[in-house]
């Protein structure tokens, strides 16, 4: 009996430590559940650009965004509204919230009150804005993805792939971590022909320095195309992009997607878009998190 007693108080330490590594430690690295925090209406220019800034400018440039506070390092999505460059008015892309990324969704001037450069340069600034500021607010600047829908995934892509729109804001667009265009026009954007001088149909293809097709280069950041089902989408929408991700791979690019989605028309294919989005972030962001 002596000796069992012996032999027992010579095992405890040593049961103590194992049922400390086994049941706790479950307990322990459980992560927190996600917070989130909104901010809104900012005012993306800044320098010169926000020192020269007119009333309009000043009501319209503005953003929200919605971030995780308990997460550090996430990728964000910059997401730009559609309506033609003429209308629409920024929501948020609530399919994309929960998933522990961060969401800039912003407005920008509109046609005819602004030049269609206008329009270039403001989506410039807020993604300026972002890369500038989004490390103060936990997140990575090298995780910040460009997108939008309609006239907004044409604006994501011209500015995205055209340096000179980031350029004069102090950034190059290969700093981006991708680009997402969803449903957007690759050839030169109906409106801005018009405001060209172009007075053809709306269907005649030109592809000029306004056309995401004529900067299609091997040296982009990770561009994911996404479209409506080809029978009901926007006319030439997704034959334009499907020659747009052709083109990006024969000349080089090595990290383009291109998905049609079926019984999807144009309207229906900005929210079918965050079914794809998450996991085009994660395999763009996977080689980096992997790396020794």
């Amino acid at each position: 009996m002596f000796h069992s007693l012996q032999m027992l108080r010579r095992l405890l330490p040593a049961l103590f430590l194992l049922v400390s590594l086994v049941a706790p430690a479950g307990a322990q690295t459980k992560p927190a559940p996600v917070s989130y925090h909104t901010e809104l209406n900012l005012f993306y220019h800044e320098g010169q650009s926000a020192e020269k800034a007119d009333d309009y400018q000043r009501s319209q440039c503005t953003l929200d965004i919605y971030y995780p506070t308990n997460r550090p390092g996430y990728a964000t999505v910059i997401w730009l509204h559609g309506g033609g460059l003429t209308g629409g008015k920024r929501s948020w892309p609530v399919g994309l919230q929960d998933k522990e990324i961060a969401i800039v969704s912003a407005s920008y001037r509109l046609s005819p009150k602004v030049h269609h450069d206008a329009i270039f340069d403001d989506v410039a600034a807020l993604t300026a804005w972002t890369l500038r500021h989004i490390e103060e607010r936990g997140g990575d600047p090298k995780k910040v993805f460009l997108g939008g829908h309609s006239a907004g995934g044409y604006l994501a892509a011209m500015v995205g792939m055209e340096p000179r729109w980031l350029a004069a804001h102090g950034f190059s667009h290969r700093q981006l971590a991708g680009l997402i265009p969803v449903s957007a026009q690759v050839t030169t954007h109906f409106k801005v022909k018009q405001l060209r001088g172009d007075t053809g149909p709306e269907y005649r293809v030109v592809v000029d320095e306004y056309a995401p097709l004529h900067h299609a280069s091997r040296d982009l950041p990770p561009i994911c195309l996404i479209v409506g089902d080809r029978r009901i989408e926007y006319k030439n929408r997704v034959e334009e992009n499907d020659l747009f991700a052709v083109s990006l791979r024969n000349l080089g690019h090595t990290a383009v997607e291109f998905h049609e989605m079926g019984g999807l028309d144009h309207g229906g294919v900005r929210r079918g878009s965050w079914l794809i989005i998450p996991g085009f972030i994660k395999r763009t962001l996977a080689p980096a998190s992997t790396t020794p």
